[in-house]
């Protein structure tokens, strides 16, 4: 059983900002493997299915981005799955724009939801995949900015990453991390 959780807040005035890339990647994959991501559960919307063959839970935590860890500890003791099983898809602003980055395992950097899922597992080892939108301006307040919609050329960009991304998934539950990281990482 694999656990995909991608990270975001909830709510419409949010759907598509840089924050919720996230959300954008699982909404994708859960479409490809045909998951619907509906049900309420472990403090998140939630579908079970079938990625690659495998057993897999997509995951959307509906806690707001700072309180992401909360739902993801419900759900991996839930299931009692290993952290090797557990992928977390977020944005990275210390990314270029589109740039995914595939690790085994990390420090949550300065990422307030992988910092909140981080101090809820007492842990960092689990596979995470991130997805670069880049730095704000100097004068840009970066809460401001990773609340903000992408340009429309960023957008073109990051529409692209999320289809790879989608397909980094897909290649980690059914080949494995190290046949993602060497197909995907960029």
């Amino acid at each position: 059983m694999f656990i995909i959780a991608g990270l975001g807040n909830p709510g419409r005035k949010y759907m598509y900002t840089r924050h919720n890339v996230g959300f954008d990647v699982v909404d994708l994959l859960a479409k490809r493997n045909g998951i619907k991501v509906a049900s309420e559960k472990f403090k998140g919307l939630c579908g079970k299915g079938h990625i690659e063959g495998r057993d897999a839970i997509i995951i959307k935590p509906m806690t707001y981005m700072n309180l992401s860890g909360m739902c993801i500890l419900d759900i991996v003791d839930y299931y009692k799955i290993g952290m090797d099983s557990l992928m977390v898809v977020y944005d990275d602003v210390d990314l270029a724009v589109g740039q995914i980055r595939i690790r085994r395992n990390g420090s949550s950097g300065t990422h307030n939801g992988m910092r909140s899922i981080v101090y809820q597992l007492r842990s960092e080892e689990f596979p995470r995949l991130r997805i670069g939108i880049g730095r704000p301006m100097e004068d840009e307040d970066i809460a401001h900015y990773v609340l903000d919609r992408f340009s429309a050329e960023d957008r073109k960009i990051i529409d692209v990453s999320i289809e790879r991304a989608a397909m980094a998934i897909e290649t980690f539950i059914g080949q494995g991390i190290e046949a993602a990281m060497s197909s995907y990482n960029g």
